[in-house]
């Protein structure tokens, strides 16, 4: 698991009990891994297809210091699959962690495209 982001919990990002809104953490992984769904597929225009179950398993609080890692698992003729895990950046418990998430290349009519990426191209061409 390669770990690209970091984000501070900020006031913002706290829920009615002051821990990390859900929400956020999502907004932040989804941001992250079509990203790395781009740097992977040399393509601006990707969307988020499927997550799979989301995972709680601790909480982050004010001035937490989160990181965000992606792994990346498969590759298919439109789409990109990766794992994710949250952990706090000091302690490395993890906060959350999701199984698969797919990425779809599109045209500009939000159609699914092949992307023409094989195996090779992704684990060696890419940025990350």
């Amino acid at each position: 698991m390669k770990f690209f982001t970091r984000k501070l919990v900020k006031p913002g990002d706290l829920n009615a009990n002051n821990s990390l809104f859900g929400g956020q953490l999502l907004k932040w992984i989804d941001e992250e891994a079509g990203i790395y769904s781009m740097t992977k597929l040399g393509s601006h225009r990707v969307v988020t297809k499927f997550m799979s179950e989301i995972n709680f398993v601790s909480s982050a609080s004010q001035a937490d210091v989160i990181e965000i890692g992606l792994q990346f698992i498969s590759v298919g003729r439109t789409s990109i699959t990766f794992r994710c895990e949250v952990r706090n950046l000091f302690t490395k418990k993890t906060i959350i962690s999701i199984e698969r998430i797919v990425f779809v290349n599109v045209d500009e009519n939000l159609t699914s495209k092949p992307h023409g990426k094989s195996l090779k191209d992704i684990e060696q061409g890419a940025i990350f």
